[in-house]
């Protein structure tokens, strides 16, 4: 196969970013009823309106870098909901971008009149769905608005996660639970701590092994979370009746979640939510959107350091 040409957009260099697409429902109107509006920002470098977004940080993973970016560009805090198509076009200096969105919900105040304009957003504005494809600039981000409407409706995160990079069971002696993280497997454990910051996770719901609670660890620290230790999601004691009881009460909870556990124990996780099966790097993960306990979208990341630069792919 003949390499692309100099200058195609195969071999440009890419600029990474990220950011989502946040609804809310609007105030009642004369005919009783409430529509929906999308927050939108203002750059007056450019004089466009368009969602928001920012370039991805060093050591930063895409979801943490799209709600960060929202809370910068806007003062609102989110969480993420179902992914949206990815984006790619050329900017100014020969260069790709590539913006990875997702569906976004406030958590707390949603009041944009305190905003203080800057150079680079020097407006934010909750605009009414029937009139934002008129106030959008780029026909990317209005084929983005588009396709969120299916989406318009909250869901409900659960991530089943493989624990982060652990040291190999043949440089381990003794009892294979206490077996612990590289120091690989912790930097991927701090940088998972964003991850489920990014989806709102509530509930840490994790086998009970050394490798699984170092994984998740960092996030109950920092987000004030209790973490949920499971026997039945340990390599030694998993079975699939004890499993599909687990996951059952989980989804039943309706509440965000995070399931850690192990390779072996990834395929009967898997069929007791119904969806096919994959492959999981350590420290990667699924992400379920699930609506009235039925998924609406999945999405499936790499290991986190690999994720910094290589987005989600679509699940099954």
């Amino acid at each position: 196969m003949a390499s692309p040409p100099p200058g195609s957009s195969e071999t440009l260099p890419d600029v990474i970013a990220a950011g989502a697409v946040v609804l809310r429902k609007g105030p009642v109107g004369k005919d009783g009823k409430r529509e929906r509006q999308v927050l939108l920002v203002h750059r007056p470098r450019y004089d466009d309106w368009s969602f928001p977004k920012g370039k991805l940080d060093p050591g930063e993973h895409l979801t943490a870098c799209a709600t960060r970016e929202v809370l910068e560009e806007t003062g609102m805090q989110v969480h993420l909901g179902v992914p949206l198509p990815v984006q790619r076009y050329r900017v100014a200096g020969d260069r790709m971008k590539t913006v990875h969105y997702w569906m976004g919900r406030v958590v707390g105040d949603d009041d944009v009149s305190r905003y203080v304009a800057n150079r680079e957003i020097d407006a934010v504005e909750w605009v009414d769905w029937s009139q934002a494809e008129q106030r959008i600039s780029y026909r990317r981000d209005r084929d983005i608005l588009a396709g969120a409407w299916q989406h318009r409706h909250s869901t409900t995160p659960l991530v089943v996660l493989r624990h982060a990079k652990a040291l190999p069971r043949k440089k381990w002696e003794g009892d294979d639970r206490l077996r612990p993280l590289l120091p690989e497997g912790h930097q991927q454990a701090l940088l998972l701590a964003g991850v489920l910051a990014a989806y709102g996770v509530k509930d840490v719901v994790t086998s009970s092994s050394t490798r699984c609670l170092q994984s998740v660890q960092p996030y109950a620290d920092s987000s004030g979370r209790t973490l949920l230790p499971r026997d039945v999601l340990s390599e030694e004691d998993a079975t699939p009746a004890g499993v599909a009881a687990l996951l059952d009460e989980v989804v039943r909870a309706g509440r965000p979640a995070v399931v850690c556990s192990h390779r072996p124990v990834l395929p009967p996780i898997f069929r007791a939510l119904g969806v096919e099966p994959v492959a999981l790097d350590p420290s990667g993960f699924l992400v379920l959107h699930q609506r009235h306990g039925e998924t609406r979208a999945t999405e499936v990341h790499p290991a986190v350091d690999a994720g910094l630069q290589v987005g989600p792919r679509p699940g099954r």
